[in-house]
C-alpha cells in the first residue's frame, strides 16, 4: 500500500511550487508541504534568501530548491515552472501566495498603486496558475491553492483595492476549478484573517488596533502562518480529492458574525 493510500494527507511523491516563499505564510506553506512528504520549490525574487531557506530544508532531509520567480513577468513565471520540472520533476501542486497591499483611503488611491496590486495579486496568480495547469493537464492531475483573504468577503477600512483583488482571486478560483475539472486539476483557496507576519506587524504592534481586531474575531486570537499552511496541505492532498472551487475561511469566525 502506498503512503498516500495509507495516509490520504501524505504528499509523498508530489512536487510543489510556492510563490512568495521566503517568509511568512509562503515559507510556512513550503515547510508544511515538505513535512508532508512533497519536494518543494521556493519561488522568490531574492534567490539568495530563497536558497538559504531551501538549504535549511535540505539539511532536514527534504528535496528543495529555490527558483527565481518575478510574478510581474510572464516569462519569469514560465521559466520558473520549467525549472521546477527539470530539477524536481512533474509539478503537481502550486500555491499562489505572492501578494501585497498598499493601504490608502479610496479617494487617495493612485493608478500606480491600483495597477501594482492587481498585477501581483490577480494577474500574477492567474498566469502562474495557467503555466502550472498546462503541465498538469498533460498528466491529468494537479492541485492549485490560492492564498486569498477574508478581505475578499468583507470590507477593510483603507484597503479597498486589496479587498477587490482578493475577491477577484476567490472568483478566479471558482472559474478555473470549473474549467480545469475535466483535466483533474483541483483549484481551491484559503481566506485567512490577520496572521502574524511582517506585513501585519504595523496592525498588531498597535495595542488599540490589536484590541479592535481581536474584538472582531470570535475565537479572540490572531493566527500564525502555520494556521494557514496546514489547511493548504489538506487541500493539496488526496484527503481533499472531491474538493474544488472552494474557499476555506481561516478567520476565527470573523465572517460568520
Amino acid at each position: 500500500m502506498s503512503d498516500t493510500a495509507a495516509n490520504p494527507f501524505a504528499l509523498n511523491g508530489e512536487i510543489a511550487l510556492v510563490t512568495g516563499a521566503t517568509r511568512g505564510i509562503g515559507y510556512a506553506c513550503a515547510r508544511a508541504l515538505a513535512e508532508a512528504g512533497a519536494a518543494v520549490a521556493l519561488g522568490c525574487r531574492d534567490v539568495r534568501a530563497g536558497e538559504a531557506l531551501a538549504k535549511a530544508l535540505r539539511e532536514d532531509g527534504v528535496k528543495a530548491i529555490a527558483v527565481h520567480m518575478d510574478m510581474l513577468s510572464l516569462e519569469s513565471i514560465e521559466r520558473a515552472v520549467a525549472q521546477v520540472e527539470t530539477e524536481l520533476g512533474p509539478l503537481s501542486v502550486l500555491v499562489n501566495n505572492a501578494g501585497h497591499s498598499r493601504p490608502a483611503p479610496a479617494m487617495q488611491v493612485n493608478a500606480d498603486d491600483y495597477d501594482a496590486m492587481f498585477d501581483l495579486n490577480v494577474k500574477g496568480a492567474f498566469f502562474a496558475s495557467q503555466a502550472a495547469a498546462r503541465t498538469m493537464a498533460a498528466r491529468k492531475r494537479g492541485s492549485i491553492i490560492n492564498i486569498a483573504s477574508q478581505a475578499g468577503f468583507v470590507a477593510l477600512d483603507g484597503e479597498s483595492i486589496y479587498c477587490m483583488t482578493k475577491a477577484a482571486m476567490i472568483h478566479m478560483t471558482q472559474c478555473l476549478a470549473v474549467e480545469w475539472a475535466p483535466h483533474h486539476i483541483r483549484v481551491n483557496a484559503v481566506a485567512p484573517t490577520f496572521i502574524r507576519t511582517d506585513s501585519t506587524k504595523g496592525w498588531l504592534e498597535n495595542e488599540a488596533s490589536l484590541n479592535s481586531l481581536l474584538a472582531r474575531i470570535p475565537l479572540r486570537r490572531i493566527g500564525e502562518p502555520e494556521n494557514v499552511a496546514e489547511p493548504v496541505v489538506f487541500l493539496a492532498s488526496n484527503a481533499a480529492a472531491l474538493i474544488t472551487g472552494a474557499t476555506l475561511k481561516i478567520d476565527g469566525g470573523w465572517t460568520a458574525v
